[in-house]
């Protein structure tokens, strides 16, 4: 076992500045004098030589760093903390290590032993508090500094291993006597095991086993409860609506006029057929539906394999090659309820998540756009809410885990905004939304056939991935910080890099028939989506370390793993092709007649479940919506300046003073400048970005887009570009969620006219984030949002073609302003 400890010298010590800064400026502990930051590393399975070699090749840079080899000497009047990733945890700087440390040994062999097992290493942070520091401001700062849902307290002491050691589990359990439980027990057993799925639905799932005649595997549960969650399976948005009601008020007439046009919209679709109940997501869908039928969308793509918005376009290329047809993709992604928790590695799965699905669909993604919604960040930590990170940590940890997984990946990031309201204490909002692009030729939809395999590709699978889905799906409350350390898994950036490369491949594109990316729900939903019949092999897929039983494989999702299935006579050839760009790949599954998913674990089916069944997602829900009226006109932001400029202006309202009004107007957190945010990250990545993120003659001002040419491949040259831009004032859609909607449509429009572009050949995509529908009033807030969506879609000519909802905008009596 070999420790180093790296600190950075004067003029470098950026980070031990920050966390002096944030302990005496925002926790306001005054007794700390002086901060000192250390990286601590332990290496494993390495010979001297090259751990010496590395600790000034690798781990440090003479310039700018101090090595200390083996062990620290801490001064007496020297307070010390040391924090780790939690075991499982997926940790990037360990990772390269490591395989930086395989490429020095393999420079070296020929000059020293080196060894031959694969090096290890253990990463650590330390902090030198320097001061009088008492010891409930030692637990302060430990609380600031240490996220338990991926991190606890550290010692100084030197591990005998770092081999993970891990107990062969047992096979999995039939859970007995389920068939037969009581509704009471029922509801009990799905509280013990805290299921993402309600009572209704863990009764229907009874009901399927009794008409099966056998009780469950713990599995078949645990995918059930993935499969069906609201996050990969919008039960919410589908909840059949039996009444929206509309309640008296100044803009009731509006309402009622907006319902009875969606009302006829819906008779002219679907005349009188039954299987289309009043539904959200039939309110989402069905704008783009009706302009689709009138020819309005013709320049769709319409497939069963929907992985995200695509459009058809002609690129035209300035090199002399005649135009070709393209895919245009796009797709946007939240992350709210891991970002909440978790910041950093919340908000790099956001962006990983939303670049996983065009990329999925074969596409190169190109540039993305950052939107997110926090409260105040300035407030101190003194009001923030218990069982919460302050405002602070989330918005910089968030920003800090989105760039740095964009930059690592290789993504431009053509857009930063950051909406404040006061909504938002209750849950975050981390969006991230990508371009992707794609010749036609490259990209093939076919139907899988039986005998067809099912292909996994990239990193393997671990603890750290399991119950996102699930998780994203249950209540927020006080002790989610402290409980839901499974939820947040860490992505690889590097290698979801690798598959990029992959499908910039056209030879390998066109043997994919179908893809799907290892977003929630894993194997499960993964592969599970593919075909209506699988038979799916869990001992074949690769694991980071040992010890995962079947339900762990099954369920456990990831930023950097695809599913393809292929002809069973290419599989080799693609898994060759995959080992060219360094990426593991193996064959998990086949595709079958029997219209089942089924799993095997150590040569057992622990699965077996209809496919018909599978597709219900659960029982079916029912509710009532009461759209309630917002206040009259004069009451709307819409005819008001901000609260804290009105304020000044009716101090006097003869003789306002408009200079002290204008410069409030400009400190109010809804104008104020988001320069330090936005140069977080890089707008030039690629060199294909056509608006820089800030504009103007001193780069200034920020762009009401982004533009980017589309990713032709060299030598070709091209003179088509994309925009993007977004549209969301909180102030109106906290006042009315009709009008709200309306203008986040009619303001994103807007914003792409004042950039260049056509408004008629914009497509749109929804992002809702609501606090979760337990009453006729809280199903009332997404209803007026969508019929005033529809509206605003039919009169502009142009549809939504797609969309991501999120409804547990909710901590404990708090609900995020509908958005």
């Amino acid at each position: 076992m070999f420790r180093i400890y790296v600190e950075r010298k004067a003029g470098f010590q950026n980070e031990a500045a920050r966390i002096f800064s944030e302990i005496t400026g925002f926790l306001g502990i005054g007794g700390v004098t002086g901060v000192r930051y250390f990286n601590r590393y332990d290496i494993e399975n390495v010979a001297d030589e090259v751990a010496k070699a590395s600790a000034v090749r690798i781990f440090s840079e003479p310039q700018s760093d101090f090595v200390v080899y083996d062990s620290l000497e801490v001064p007496a009047d020297i307070t010390q903390i040391i924090w780790e990733y939690l075991p499982g945890q997926y940790d990037q700087r360990a990772d390269s290590a490591e395989q930086c440390l395989t490429l020095l040994r393999e420079g070296m062999k020929s000059a020293t032993k080196v060894g031959t097992e694969p090096p290890a290493v253990r990463c650590a942070k330390i902090v030198f508090l320097e001061g009088s520091v008492c010891a409930d401001d030692v637990l302060k700062i430990q609380k600031y500094l240490i996220n338990p849902v991926d991190s606890r307290l550290a010692d100084s002491s030197k591990p005998a291993t770092l081999r993970m050691s891990s107990i062969v589990p047992p096979d999995i359990a039939v859970v007995s006597g389920f068939i037969s439980k009581s509704e009471s027990e029922l509801d009990s057993y799905r509280k013990e095991l805290g299921l993402a799925m309600d009572l209704a639905d863990v009764k229907f799932m009874q009901d399927y086993f009794k008409s099966i005649n056998r009780d469950p595997t713990f599995t078949e549960i645990r995918v059930l409860d993935t499969y069906w969650s609201d996050h990969c399976r919008h039960t919410t948005f589908l909840t059949v609506l039996d009444d929206v009601k509309i309640e008296d008020g100044p803009y009731a007439s509006a309402l009622k006029k907006s319902l009875d046009n969606y009302k006829a919209v819906r008779a002219d679709l679907y005349a009188d057929r039954k299987d289309k109940p009043v539904t959200l997501m039939d309110m989402a869908c069905i704008g783009a539906k009706y302009l689709r039928k009138h020819g309005k969308l013709d320049d769709l793509e319409v497939s069963a394999e929907i992985n995200a918005c695509s459009v058809f376009i002609d690129v035209h290329y300035t090199s002399g090659e005649p135009d070709e047809r393209w895919l245009l993709q796009f797709k946007n992604e939240t992350h709210n309820h891991p970002t909440e928790i978790e910041p950093f590695g919340g908000a790099a799965t956001c962006i990983g998540g939303a670049i996983r699905d065009p990329l999925s669909g074969r596409s190169w993604v190109y540039q993305a756009m950052r939107v997110t919604g926090a409260a105040d960040p300035t407030v101190p930590l003194s009001q923030t809410l218990s069982g919460k990170l302050p405002q602070m940590k989330l918005t910089r940890e968030a920003a800090q885990g989105f760039s740095s997984y964009g930059n690592q990946i290789g993504l431009t990031t053509g857009q930063v905004s950051e909406v404040y309201h006061p909504g938002y204490v209750a849950k975050r909002m981390e969006l991230g939304a990508v371009i992707a692009a794609a010749p036609c030729d490259q990209v093939m939809r076919e139907e899988p056939e039986t005998g067809d395999v099912v292909i996994l590709l990239g990193g393997g699978t671990g603890r750290d991935g399991i119950g996102g889905a699930t998780g994203s799906s249950k209540v927020h409350d006080v002790k989610s910080v402290a409980t839901a350390a499974a939820e947040v898994q860490k992505g690889n950036a590097v290698e979801e890099r690798k598959i990029q490369r992959l499908f910039r491949n056209k030879d390998v594109c066109r043997m994919i028939r179908r893809s799907n990316d290892f977003g929630a729900g894993g194997v499960s939903v993964a592969v599970g989506e593919l075909a209506s019949g699988l038979d799916i092999n869990l001992d074949a897929v690769p694991k980071k370390y040992e010890g995962l039983d079947g339900t762990e494989l099954a369920i456990s999702e990831s930023q950097e793993r695809m599913a393809v299935v292929v002809r069973k006579e290419d599989a080799q050839k693609f898994i060759l092709e995959c080992n060219k760009e360094n990426l593991n790949a193996v064959v998990v599954a086949v595709v079958t007649d029997t219209n089942k998913l089924v799993m095997k674990w150590r040569g057992k089916t622990i699965v077996d479940i209809d496919r018909s069944f599978l597709d219900t997602a659960g029982a079916e829900h029912h509710a009532v919506a009461s759209i309630e009226s917002p206040a009259e006109q004069k009451n709307s932001p819409l005819v008001h300046p901000l609260e804290s400029v009105e304020k000044i202006l009716l101090e006097d309202s003869e003789n306002p003073d408009i200079k002290e009004a204008w410069l409030c107007n400009m400190n109010d957190l809804a104008c104020c400048s988001q320069r330090g945010l936005g140069e977080r990250f890089d707008g030039s990545i690629g060199a294909s970005s056509v608006l820089m993120p800030y504009g103007g003659k001193y780069q200034g001002t920020p762009e009401a887009g982004m533009a980017a040419k589309i990713p032709v491949v060299s030598p070709h040259e091209t003179s088509t570009v994309s925009l993007m831009s977004y549209g969301f004032d909180p102030r109106v859609s906290q006042w009315s969620a009709w009008h709200g909607a309306q203008v986040a449509v009619l303001s994103s429009l807007a914003k792409i006219a004042c950039i260049g572009g056509k408004t008629d050949t914009c497509r749109l995509t929804f992002q809702e984030f609501f606090g979760r529908a337990v009453t006729e009033k809280t199903w009332g807030y997404p209803a007026a949002a969508l019929l005033g969506s529809i509206d605003a879609q039919l009169a502009m000519g142009t549809g939504s073609i797609g969309g991501k909802d999120s409804m547990s905008g909710t901590f404990e009596n708090l609900n995020v302003t509908p958005t």
